[in-house]
């Protein structure tokens, strides 16, 4: 097999991509690096499309790797005939090889071993070719009777050493694999039916293996582990033995009703429970992957949410009992003050809590409220709605989704990062930051622990955590961050840095002062020439020495960017005044050009540069480390709440977007708990996913379709709204 053009087919790019990517990569560059650098040589391939490339050319890598390792095996044992070291090579899959490999692989002692240890093969060697069409199948075992073989044992071992080669035949096990999931049915009931649990939907449950929605084979799984369901495969059994048997059988002799015996038992005791565990597996694999490309896209749309800028924080983790922790933070997230409020049960200290926030508003100027969404969360935001309402404060609120927040509290990152502070302070402080800059807050935090998903503690969790760390990578470096106020949890993601970097990447900081040029990173401890190359361009360091040292440009292309600008006649301290809108013009009317593409393309040549990365250094030029956030939906701010009681079918109202999954959107629309948008309801089109329409994040209207008021659940629609 080519990898490259395996790759470029299924990629659908050219094969000269792949391998120049593919050189990129074995070089040692990263992801982010190529993505953003490197895009002459990949032909301007995303991020998104090179780690797909990378994940497949592992799985291709190693699979040429098995197939020399199983070629090399049965060629060891004599075995290997022109035409079986064919069919592994152009084998495309790893199933595909171990199928072949299967019939000369060494197996532990099995009821075929013992018989043919017994000599019994020449027996089921008749068997097979089934030429004599009279007589007795017994007259022939008689000759392999021995004073410890019986006629009958003679037979059974016979016909125990043919099951086992239908059950290693490849060929046969495919066309089986084929029928079972065309045909076949994943069916699950209740261990015990007279308790009421959450698997209830799934208590008489059956669906056609080729249709089953990814969400119910992720929710059968949880049911069976937890030992609430039964699950089994329903193959279509008749389909399968007419197939053995049309490949077994030969026409009618003497064998024939022995062989039917043979191949039912075949089926039965050695094919059946594999291809079945195979079946579910399959279906597993799939559920998982297309879970975690789910929980992907909804992580980063949660991280590339518009950080919300100049604002001071009066920031309250709800609770009951203990009260509701409060920080303070200014506009950069530093903690001003902390204090605990009471404005729940079992205390109600309504009066109390609009004291703190009337005293924090008016010393501190703060200009919005943030709530975490966890216990307590509707409560608290009734008092605080209350409050606003009563007073003429220029003031908002908005709830923040907590998920993870505890966690990072009591983490060890945590409390290294806030010494002095207990874990409830911490909490507080998370959640007000997380609306400051969502970015470099949540990436504090396990991206599994965020909680955009679904089933992600059920599935595989080094797919999972492969999957997140790629999807923060990309976010981190497609932001960049400000080298002289980054944490270590913030730089670690950078390319070409890991947490040792980072941390000394801070000691450097903490012992020099700020960084003034990129070059000094240089002389950070443990991070050499390769790893400054990778990440360099995504540091930015505003005030420095060299105003590109702010942008995005990497310092590889700082002589090409300083030529451009004196060509163009701009002067390079326009960056740090908000970049050279008129950049186009200028390109136009220096090289005679009518639009920009034409401008670039002959400028490119002109200075000796790549068009794509002359193109990516016009637009820094233009707006310096513009941030890509910037295109994200705001946040929506409230001043006031809404009851459950208050809600009404036909209603119509804005919400925001928490979750997305498999079966539909979850909508915050200010009531205790997210409404459900189905997929049926999100576009007045077919759509085949809920995130061809919607993204975490967004803000959507909606209209109420059902209200369930004992459930406290509501159904909604976007029909004809968006």
């Amino acid at each position: 097999m080519n990898i490259y053009d395996k790759l470029a087919s299924e990629l659908k790019i050219k094969t000269s991509q792949v391998e120049n990517t593919v050189k990129l990569i074995d070089e040692g560059n990263t992801v982010p690096f190529i993505a953003r650098y490197r895009k002459e040589v990949t032909g301007g391939l995303t991020d998104e499309v090179l780690r797909v490339l990378y994940d497949r050319l592992i799985y291709l890598r190693n699979l040429e790797e098995r197939k020399e390792e199983v070629i090399r095996l049965i060629e060891e044992q004599g075995k290997l005939t022109d035409e079986l070291k064919a069919e592994i090579e152009k084998a495309e899959v790893l199933q595909r090889v171990e199928d072949l490999y299967k019939p000369f692989k060494q197996k532990k002692a099995t009821r075929a071993s013992k018989a043919k240890e017994k000599g019994l093969e020449p027996l089921a060697n008749i068997f097979i070719l089934q030429k004599e069409k009279e007589g007795k199948v017994e007259d022939f075992a008689a000759d392999f009777v021995t004073e410890e073989i019986t006629v009958e044992e003679a037979i059974q071992g016979a016909m125990d050493i043919i099951a086992e080669m239908i059950a290693d035949d490849p060929e046969l096990i495919k066309g089986i694999r084929a029928l079972t999931l065309e045909g076949g049915v994943i069916a699950s009931e209740a261990q015990d039916k007279e308790e009421s649990t959450v698997y209830d939907n799934y208590y008489e449950f059956s669906q056609a293996i080729s249709k089953i929605a990814n969400h119910r084979v992720l929710a059968i799984n949880r049911g069976e582990k937890e030992k609430k369901l039964k699950v089994k495969v329903n193959a279509p059994v008749d389909k399968i033995i007419q197939l053995i048997e049309k490949e077994v059988i030969k026409g009618k002799s003497i064998f024939t009703d022995v062989l039917k015996e043979t191949i039912a038992d075949s089926y039965k005791r050695l094919i059946a429970p594999s291809v079945e565990r195979e079946m579910r597996n399959m279906l597993t694999e799939r559920a998982e992957e297309e879970a975690v490309k789910v929980f992907s896209k909804n992580t980063e749309k949660l991280l590339m949410q518009a950080p919300v800028k100049g604002k001071r924080i009066f920031s309250i983790d709800p609770g009951y009992r203990t009260g509701c922790k409060v920080a303070i933070l200014n506009e950069t997230g530093k903690l001003l003050a902390r204090t605990t409020i009471y404005p729940t049960e079992p205390k109600n200290d309504v009066e109390g809590t609009e004291k703190t926030l009337a005293k924090a508003i008016e010393k501190f100027g703060i200009n919005v409220i943030v709530i975490g969404n966890g216990t307590a969360s509707r409560e608290t935001e009734e008092v605080v709605s209350n409050f606003l309402k009563k007073n003429d404060y220029d003031v908002v609120y908005t709830i923040v989704n907590e998920a993870g927040a505890s966690v990072y509290s009591a983490s060890k990152l945590a409390s290294e990062e806030y010494p002095d502070l207990d874990v409830t302070t911490r909490g507080a402080m998370s959640l007000g930051r997380r609306l400051q800059d969502p970015l470099a807050e949540l990436v504090k935090i396990d991206p599994k622990s965020i909680g955009v998903g679904q089933y992600q503690h059920d599935i595989n969790q080094k797919l999972l955590e492969g999957a997140l760390t790629g999807v923060v990578e990309n976010c981190v470096n497609r932001v960049g961050v400000d080298l002289n106020t980054a944490s270590p949890s913030l730089l670690s993601y950078i390319a070409g840095v890991n947490m040792a970097i980072a941390k000394n990447i801070v000691s450097y900081r903490e012992e020099n002062g700020n960084f003034t040029n990129r070059k000094q990173l240089l002389k950070v401890s443990k991070l050499g020439e390769k790893a400054y190359n990778q990440c360099a361009g995504f540091m930015r360091i505003s005030e420095g020495d060299n105003p590109l040292d702010a942008t995005s440009v990497h310092p590889e292309s700082y002589q090409a960017a300083e030529a451009m600008l004196s060509k163009l006649g701009i002067d390079k301290a326009a960056i740090t005044k908000g970049g050279a809108a008129d950049i186009e013009n200028r390109i136009n009317l220096a090289y005679g050009t009518k639009n920009l593409k034409e401008g670039i393309k002959k400028m490119a040549q002109d200075i000796g540069i790549g068009e794509m990365t002359l193109s990516d250094i016009v637009e820094e030029i233009r707006k310096p480390a513009r941030d890509p956030r910037d295109d994200a939906p705001e946040v929506v701010f409230r001043s006031d709440v809404r009851n459950f009681d208050d809600l009404k079918v036909d209603m119509e109202m804005t919400g925001t977007v928490r979750n997305v999954v498999d079966f539909g959107a979850f909508v915050d629309i200010g009531v205790k708990n997210d409404g459900l948008v189905h997929i049926s309801q999100l576009s007045d089109k077919y759509i085949k996913h809920p995130m061809d329409v919607v993204s975490v994040g967004d803000t959507v209207k909606v209209k109420i379709l059902n209200i369930d008021y004992d459930k406290k659940k509501v159904a909604l629609t976007m029909k004809g709204l968006n």
